[in-house]
């Protein structure tokens, strides 16, 4: 659409390693994009927040990070869709 900013954003779900929940939150809540990211209970250990202005960005800037951080066993990318 010509003249509106899309911006993706999405929740990740993440499993860590035993005990790694509190260091991984703390190392994906560095990395530019994330906007949220917290110790949670459940199946997900950490659920975070992150946003890019596109698609390639969110993977290449974001995901890539994120799946590069130790301790992280599993994640889960859920779109937010906005009306």
């Amino acid at each position: 659409m010509k003249g509106i900013a899309m911006t993706v954003q999405a929740y990740i779900l993440i499993q860590t390693e035993v005990g790694k929940a509190s260091s991984v939150a703390h190392a994906v809540s560095a990395i530019p994009g994330v906007t949220l990211a917290e110790g949670v209970t459940g199946p997900y250990d950490v659920i975070m927040r992150a946003e890019a202005p596109s698609m390639e960005d969110f993977g290449r800037v974001i995901l890539s990070k994120v799946q590069a951080v130790a301790g992280i066993t599993r994640t889960l990318t859920c779109p937010v869709t906005t009306y």
